[in-house]
C-alpha cells in the first residue's frame, strides 16, 4: 500500500473525513497513478476495474464518416449489483424473469451469484464477436 493511500485511511480512521470523501480521494489517486505496463510484462496481475465495450464503424450512409461507443462501467456497481440481487424476495425475482423473459431476456436472476460475475470477469479475455460489416469492430474487455 502507499503512503497517500494510508494517509487517506488514516484520516477516515480518526473521523477527519467521511468514507465518500475517502472514496473520491482513492479515486483520484488511482487516476493519477502511470499507465500499467503493456501487455505481456510480468508482474502480479491486478483485479480488473472497469467492463469496456468499444464498437467503431464506417457508415456509408453519412458519406463514410466513421462511428465510435465506448462504454465504461465500473465492475463494482455490477459486483454491488448482484449482491444487492440476494436482498431482493424471491418472489419479486421470480415476477422479473417473468417479465425479463417476456421482453425476450432469458436470465434467471434467481441463479445469480457473485462468484459467477467474477468467473465471467474472467473469461472475458476469451470474448470473439463476428460481425457481417468489415468496418465495424466490437471489442469487450475488462481493464
Amino acid at each position: 500500500m502507499n503512503e497517500q493511500r494510508r494517509q487517506i485511511l488514516e484520516m477516515l480512521a480518526e473521523g477527519k473525513i467521511t468514507a465518500d470523501e475517502a472514496e473520491r480521494l482513492i479515486t483520484a489517486l488511482e487516476r493519477s497513478q502511470p499507465e500499467p505496463p503493456p501487455a505481456g510484462a510480468t508482474g502480479p496481475k491486478t483485479r480488473p476495474r472497469y467492463l469496456r465495450v468499444l464498437v467503431t464503424w464506417v457508415d456509408d450512409t453519412v458519406g463514410g464518416e466513421p462511428g465510435r461507443i465506448n462504454v465504461r462501467v465500473p465492475l463494482q456497481l455490477l459486483r454491488a449489483g448482484v449482491r444487492l440481487a440476494t436482498l431482493v424476495p424471491p418472489q419479486a425475482l421470480t415476477r422479473a424473469n417473468d417479465a425479463l423473459s417476456r421482453s425476450g431476456v432469458p436470465i434467471d436472476l434467481t441463479q445469480l451469484k457473485p462468484q459467477d460475475l467474477e468467473e465471467l470477469v474472467e473469461h472475458l479475455e476469451e470474448v470473439d464477436i463476428d460481425l457481417d460489416e468489415p468496418s465495424s469492430t466490437v471489442k469487450v474487455f475488462c481493464e
